[in-house]
């Protein structure tokens, strides 16, 4: 099989995770770095043109899309599997799930918990608002922010209103969430692939922080989920259309609640605090779906 990463540098731990996965099962792979792919639309032979030649034949492709590159490599991405390339993570799902706040509406309307959430556009009553999601202490976060970025605790109402005031005079989308004091600063993340949980752990903030990213320096053990947790965790998944993907939840004492489900989710944190090879089960995610792909298409010609 012949696998195609999409991804900025191979230096990059998840990428270089994958690239050697793809290796030891004696797959043939090559790394892409999608901001320098092409795209060609013309008659009904999409093609993607990277450096001077068009990109080779593949069997399948795993996309490493970041956040601020979310346009491109969806566009790439979808070009790819007009090509009939088979994708880990599809381009209509990276879009509906890096959207924050559509997920979170949809989720939420789908029966799943979520942290009560409030999106700003015009405030007047800062207080008022606040309230209205359960008071203070309050979490403000930026919609585009990642690694704990643009997250912040605001624990009196005139540190809410400040930090309000200066994210929208700077016009920064950013939504307000209820703080989950029961979650003691910890959060957990379960690593979806292929409709299963394959590993998933609890990650715990430094003292003093309330940020549990391990970019943050938080800490993580390996946890095994509670039954609502994994349910919770792969039903999101499936209602996002997402076969790889990485779901941070808060414990609280209504249930799991939902804060983020991502489309290119880090393998490292995941990978050394569990000791699962998770770089091996998206591999073999692949293998299993191109064979299926290829015999489907015999079927047809048949």
């Amino acid at each position: 099989m012949y696998i195609g990463i999409l991804s900025r540098s191979i230096q990059l731990y998840s990428t270089r995770a994958l690239f050697r996965a793809a290796q030891v099962r004696g797959h043939r792979v090559r790394v892409f770095d999608y901001l320098n792919c092409d795209i060609l639309i013309k008659d009904d032979s999409p093609k993607i043109i990277y450096g001077a030649d068009e990109i080779p034949e593949m069997d399948a492709v795993i996309p490493r899309i970041g956040s601020s590159n979310t346009f491109h490599g969806v566009a790439v991405v979808r070009q790819l599997q007009q090509m009939g390339i088979f994708s880990a993570v599809d381009a209509d799902a990276i879009v509906k799930s890096r959207d924050k706040l559509n997920s979170l509406q949809y989720l939420c309307n789908q029966g799943l918990g979520i942290p009560n959430t409030l999106f700003l556009n015009n405030y007047t009553d800062t207080k008022h608002i606040i309230e209205s999601i359960g008071g203070v202490p309050v979490i403000i976060k930026l919609l585009e922010g990642t690694h704990g970025i643009g997250v912040i605790l605001a624990e009196t109402f005139k540190t809410a209103e400040a930090i309000i005031e200066a994210f929208s005079k700077t016009k920064q989308k950013f939504i307000l969430q209820e703080f989950i004091a029961e979650s003691k600063g910890s959060d957990v993340r379960a690593f979806i692939v292929d409709d299963q949980v394959v590993a998933s752990m609890k990650r715990s903030a430094q003292p003093g922080e309330f940020r549990s990213n391990l970019h943050r320096g938080g800490n993580s053990i390996s946890l095994p989920l509670s039954s609502q947790e994994e349910e919770t965790a792969i039903k999101a998944c499936k209602l996002l259309g997402l076969k790889v993907a990485g779901v941070d939840m808060l414990q609280s004492d209504r249930g799991p609640l939902i804060l983020e489900v991502n489309p290119s989710p880090g393998l490292e944190g995941i990978s050394k605090t569990t000791g699962v090879d998770v770089a091996g089960k998206i591999i073999e995610y692949l293998e299993r779906n191109t064979t299926k792909q290829k015999q489907m298409a015999l079927d047809e010609i048949e």
